[in-house]
């Protein structure tokens, strides 16, 4: 990573809702950081650069901290529920070559059959990668699909290097068939007659109470 991808950190010894208050004030983000056996370090940093660093799933940072260099991934990061403010990031260290488990985004490719729908049931696919190449996203490829077709964890194709750490017999993608507009409208005309119905006998209900 070049200088500009670096991220310049710095420890801290303040903890508290306090101090992590002081330090969204002054523009920036407080994390911690931990794995690999070692104490926790708290760290400080800069808000602008860390906000467009984490934009993407599983964010790989480049830290600086107090001089020394250090690989770190985002498990966690907890945004203010109405401003655009993250309060807090976890971090683990990772080391280059180091394989991590994370859950990857799930993205369909290509156009299923003709009247069919398409529905994604499992968002994310749990897998071993190296840290330092940790895929976007998994393409899930449902050219020419027909209704029925369904896509298990285990069938899907994955990135040279990533292996899959989840349930092989999760259900991933589902390509029913599409409901025509006759069958669409007889459900809705059934609807109304049960409506009908139950308005009827109400009315019924309220006269005989009359």
């Amino acid at each position: 990573m070049s200088d500009q991808d670096r991220i310049v950190s710095q420890t801290r010894s303040e903890f508290g809702k306090g101090a992590a208050r002081r330090i969204r004030r002054a523009g920036n983000i407080p994390a911690v950081m931990y794995g690999h056996g070692a104490a926790p370090v708290h760290l400080t940093l800069p808000g602008h650069q860390t906000m467009l660093a984490v934009k993407g799933a599983n964010a790989l940072l480049s830290l600086s901290i107090d001089g020394a260099e250090q690989l770190a991934l985002v498990k966690d990061i907890q945004r203010d529920p109405i401003k655009p403010i993250i309060e807090h990031i976890d971090l683990v260290v990772v080391r280059r070559g180091e394989k991590v488990t994370v859950d990857i985004p799930v993205t369909t490719v290509g156009t299923a059959g003709p009247e069919t729908v398409v529905t994604v049931e499992n968002q994310t696919l749990e897998v071993l990668a190296e840290a330092t190449s940790i895929p976007e996203a998994i393409e899930v490829d449902i050219e020419g699909a027909q209704a029925g077709t369904q896509i298990l964890a285990g069938q899907v194709t994955l990135p040279a290097g990533v292996t899959l750490e989840g349930d092989p017999e999760l259900l991933i993608v589902n390509i029913t068939a599409a409901i025509t507009a006759e069958a669409h409208e007889a459900e809705l005309a059934e609807a109304e007659a049960d409506a009908g119905i139950a308005k009827d006998a109400s009315e019924a209900d309220s006269e005989d109470a009359g």
